[in-house]
């Protein structure tokens, strides 16, 4: 006989095991954590470095042991030359380029901060990121570079520059390649750096707003890879299956960014231990990602439902060989059950996966897969091994089995707080629960599910767009009296972005469009607007009356689907 969940995850980690855990502390919360897991991000590089492949992008190939070479060096050019030091924060802007992850491993290696920037970023954004960070360094490509042009005098950091064409090197503009091929040295034994040292900043979406960079230390990042591999070899005991003979190196297809903890985590990061090839894209293709998918061999992909149909419609388009595929994983957005379903059926040796994760507990929080989705297509999965999950009512009184409440959870990977944002420390945590936003239920074997949300988000095709952020900027435009943002339903996306405005009658949209494109990045731009000429109705608490703004606007363009 097979054993339970709970028996499985026993069995791996009690004293002496890979997965063993002990109870301890991280910035004085009490939590569960890997006895064995490395110490810190750079510690995992480093004993991870081989001459296997690991980044792929177009023609270039760089084996870990490359890889490895080249961020320590950077590392020695961001101490010895740009002065960064211990805690300093370094940002990171670009395409999913090798130096993305050159950066990456560099900056944490060395005891840094990496802020992972929104690549879609319009100027002002940019702005308000890297003075939000204190940032010392900006790391970017040429078109992060020419949006920051405008206000390139009046920032007090480096620039180091990638990808670029006849750039001219100046005391504030430098070349990545030359940095590099100028500076030898990959010694880093001079950087000293602890489990709780701060690794990273991602910045997230809020409900009030600019978005707030969430802040994890190295064991927060490094809790959230051992927990997948823990909660995938617990579900192999648990089936009685073993893991399939590794014939070829494992491989990934990197099509979400990188500034997603998606990315950097469940993509990049998990490579690591893994050993797995990782084939980058420039942008989202799904008939290069099909060309990709065979050309490479590559093994699992982890995209949200849009990305997840594209790819299986592009499929059914092409003759290639995607045999090779075993996993499809997802996240940031549920997807449709007939997707699921469509998984296995479009790719012969694939099985859907999923889960349910934030920024702000590193990617990880539920996740489910293979037969156990399909009979649960609705559900994001059984809370990872070194979590805590609760569902609570208004008053934060836990709930049974099957009642709706505010899903709260903590543990190891969750944050510590947010950068320089003690009211949504405050707002966010509570008793050392973080406070999810998302209305949830637990069954009676422990599936969570997902079935509304408090914050006021738009979730577009994976992307957490706050509605406050998109008022702001709408109200700043000439005008412009009220402005009302919501979720309208989408096939593809899941979600798209909707406003309605009190202004005049005769005002452009098209022109409205233009105007935001130049504050805030593309993906957050209303697609639907509509025009009254009176005040927006509004709540007895005075707030405007959201719910039946989203609601006439459903009813208008003829959409159906279920707004939260």
């Amino acid at each position: 006989m097979n054993p339970t969940r709970a028996e499985a995850i026993a069995s791996l980690t009690t004293t002496g095991m890979p997965y063993a855990l002990e109870q301890g502390f991280i910035n004085d919360r009490p939590c569960r954590f890997f006895t064995h897991a490395p110490r810190t991000l750079g510690q995992l590089f480093a004993d991870n470095v081989s001459d296997k492949t690991f980044l792929v992008y177009e023609n270039e190939r760089l084996s870990f042991s490359e890889v490895h070479d080249q961020a320590m060096r950077l590392a020695n050019v961001l101490a010895r030359e740009f002065g960064v030091e211990h805690g300093d924060r370094v940002a990171i802007s670009m395409r999913n380029y090798p130096e993305w992850v050159i950066s990456f491993m560099a900056v944490t290696a060395m005891g840094g901060v990496a802020v992972c920037m929104n690549a879609l970023w319009q100027t002002d954004e940019i702005e308000y990121g890297l003075t939000h960070s204190g940032s010392k360094v900006f790391i970017a490509d040429e078109e992060r570079l020419q949006r920051i042009a405008p206000i390139a005098d009046k920032l007090a950091l480096r620039i180091i520059v990638t990808r670029h064409q006849n750039l001219e090197s100046s005391a504030q503009c430098q070349s990545f390649s030359e940095l590099l091929s100028q500076n030898s040295s990959t010694d880093l034994s001079w950087a000293s750096v602890s489990p709780d040292d701060y690794a990273t900043i991602f910045y997230t979406s809020g409900s009030t707003g600019h978005p707030k960079g969430a802040v994890s230390c190295h064991r927060n990042i490094i809790s959230a890879l051992f927990s997948w591999e823990l909660d995938l070899a617990a579900r192999q005991l648990e089936l009685g299956v073993s893991p399939p003979p590794a014939a070829d190196q494992p491989a990934t297809l990197l099509a979400v960014p990188l500034f997603h903890a998606t990315g950097s985590h469940a993509v990049f990061l998990q490579s690591y231990r893994a050993q797995r090839k990782m084939v980058s894209m420039y942008r989202w293709d799904p008939l290069q990602a099909v060309r990709l998918i065979e050309l490479e061999r590559i093994t699992s992909f982890v995209a949200p439902a849009a990305m997840t149909g594209d790819l299986i419609e592009a499929g059914k388009q092409s003759d290639a060989d995607l045999s090779s595929l075993l996993s499809v994983g997802g996240g940031g957005a549920p997807r449709a059950p007939a997707q699921v379903q469509n998984i296995p059926k479009a790719f012969n040796n694939a099985l859907p996966g999923t889960g349910w994760g934030m920024t702000e507990t590193n990617a990880i929080g539920t996740g489910i897969g293979g037969e156990e989705y399909l009979l649960r297509p609705a559900s994001s999965g059984r809370c990872s091994a070194v979590l805590d999950i609760l569902i609570v009512d208004d008053a934060g009184k836990p709930l049974p089995a099957g009642e709706r409440g505010e899903l709260r959870i903590r543990g190891a990977s969750v944050i510590d707080g947010y950068w320089d944002r003690p009211e949504a420390n405050a707002e966010a945590f509570e008793d050392g629960w973080l406070k999810t936003g998302d209305v949830a239920y637990l069954d009676d074997e422990g599936y969570l599910f997902i079935v509304d949300r408090i914050k006021d988000l738009v979730i577009r095709g994976g992307e957490n767009i706050g509605c406050a952020e998109v008022e702001a900027a709408l109200l700043a435009l000439d005008q412009v009296l009220e402005a009302s943002v919501y979720a309208v339903p989408d096939a593809r996306l899941g979600e798209e972005v909707g406003a309605t405005l009190y202004a005049p009658a005769d005002l452009d949209i098209a022109e409205i469009q233009t105007q935001l494109a130049a504050h805030i990045a593309k993906f957050k731009i209303p697609r639907y607007i509509h025009l009254q000429t009176e005040p927006l109705p509004r709540i007895a608490s005075g707030k405007i009356d959201k719910r039946t703004l989203r609601s006439i606007a459903t009813s208008r363009l003829g959409l159906t689907g279920q707004l939260v």
